[in-house]
């Protein structure tokens, strides 16, 4: 029987090719629960909230230069659901250890790229761990997807499980048709394209202008990012193992981070990138190693798909951004500032959308090409940085209150550090993953983290109190 298949984008394409011995690249998350699920109700969940998302039962393959998805005919969601108790104590150490080894092995490229390990009896209750691969989508959008298997109860609804897999649809024609109709869907694209254009025109008559100061500015934001400067070198950088360590640090308080915001006149992003500059300053401190004096950078995710509409397809839709990080700065209000300033002008340029493109256009050239632009983009970064929103309640799964979510986005070419940031009812979680060949204590950058954050909170407090005349006796 003949499957059907569907071409792989270019971008997706783009996110298949990065994979290496040293970085796999997968989307990882721990979920903690207050209760253990039923393996039973998790996998009603998953049928029909997961695998409503046909990507999720397929699997990649390849064609000479061609990629293309098609229906794993032998789907069998118990391949994808590992059932497990940790050893020893099964405390946190054990889990960050899993959790470790299991981002450090890539995935069964023979079925679809994804994976749940169910951990029981863990803190009372239960966690999952979860991998994903980065060609089946972007990071915000798969931890979208997979709060969407929640509740805002934990009353579960679940209607009658049916297949969630639309009948197959076979390629129709020869590659002639399929020519013909990239034609016409080109031609009815310039149409409209064009339609628009004289609308903007009728309404705006100094567009055209408007639309050349825009590709001008993108045009000046390609040449700067290929003019960037390499990385200084420091122990954030050192040749990679492929083996990974993972931590993450207690939650802090958001309201904290928005109080200190506010005081600040700044953002809550910007009080979280200055603490993970402060983390990053103390571990070169504590390591005795050179603070590079022109701070150091990280790639930051730009999301590109509108966060207020529901997700009806996977895909990568998102483009990165270079992110100064000022370590060598000592005091935490002007080291706010300076991070604040750096993000102020990065919302202006085009930066996110210029890289998307690059993705694009390397997701469609020679394997060689896309892997000598990512070593080039790769040395312009120290680490990858995520900050993503969740939900602003607490949520259930399966009955299950959960406690604590993380997620890590993977890290390219020679990047050997993953930091990620995660709002969750009312709190904010910090975890981070590095390459065991660079020399970081992971807790230990925990650690920092809270106390760079502590230590810029109090500096704004005080700085907005009320002062007091003190006279001498």
């Amino acid at each position: 029987m003949s499957l059907s298949k569907t071409a792989m984008s270019a971008v997706d394409r783009s996110w298949l090719r990065m994979d290496s011995p040293t970085n796999p690249m997968m989307i990882s998350a721990v979920l903690i629960f207050d209760q253990p699920i039923s393996i039973k109700r998790l996998k009603r969940t998953l049928n029909e909230r997961f695998l409503c998302f046909r990507r999720f039962r397929q699997r990649v393959i390849h064609e000479g230069e061609r990629v293309y998805w098609q229906d794993d005919p032998l789907f069998d969601i118990d391949n994808h659901i590992h059932r497990i108790a940790l050893p020893g104590e099964g405390d946190k150490a054990e889990l960050q250890a899993l959790t470790s080894d299991l981002g450090s092995t890539a995935l069964d490229t023979r079925r679809p790229l994804w994976h749940i390990h169910y951990i029981d009896n863990y803190d009372g209750g239960c966690a999952l761990l979860i991998r994903i691969h980065h060609c089946i989508a972007d990071g915000i959008s798969l931890v979208r997807v997979l709060l969407s298997l929640t509740d805002k109860t934990p009353e579960t609804k679940l209607s009658h499980i049916v297949s969630t897999a639309p009948p197959s649809q076979p390629e129709t024609g020869g590659s002639l048709h399929r020519f013909t109709q990239r034609v016409l869907d080109s031609g009815q694209t310039a149409l409209e394209q064009g339609r628009l254009f004289l609308d903007s025109l009728r309404r705006e008559p100094d567009y055209p202008i408007k639309m050349a100061t825009t590709a001008g500015n993108i045009a000046m934001d390609v040449i700067k990012l290929g003019a960037a400067r390499f990385e200084p070198k420091t122990g954030l950088r050192s040749p990679l193992s492929g083996r990974k360590q993972v931590a993450w640090a207690e939650p802090l308080s958001l309201a904290e981070v928005k109080l200190c915001a506010r005081a600040l006149k700044g953002t809550a992003n910007d009080v979280l990138l200055c603490a993970a500059a402060g983390a990053l300053q103390r571990h070169f401190r504590e390591t005795g190693e050179h603070i590079p004096e022109c701070g150091i950078r990280v790639a930051v995710p730009f999301n590109l798909r509108p966060l207020n509409q529901p997700i009806e397809t996977l895909g990568n839709q998102f483009g990165l951004v270079l992110v100064c990080l000022p370590v060598e700065v000592n005091c935490p209000l002007m080291r706010f500032r300076q991070v604040q300033e750096n993000m102020n002008r990065l919302k202006r340029s085009y930066q996110a959308q210029v890289t998307y493109s690059l993705l694009d256009l390397f997701g469609r050239g020679p394997d060689i090409l896309e892997r000598r632009a990512l070593a080039l983009l790769s040395n312009k970064a120290s680490a990858v940085l995520t900050n993503v929103p969740g939900p602003k309640e607490a949520v259930y799964l399966a009955g299950a209150k959960l406690v604590q979510p993380m997620f890590w986005v993977p890290q390219s070419g020679n990047i050997g550090i993953g930091m990620s940031i995660f709002s969750y009812a009312g709190t904010v979680q910090f975890g981070i993953t590095i390459d065991r060949a660079i020399k970081a204590d992971p807790n230990a950058v925990m650690g920092y983290f809270r106390d760079s954050f502590a230590e810029l909170r109090d500096a704004a407090l005080q700085r907005n109190e009320p002062t007091t005349v003190q006279t001498a006796s």
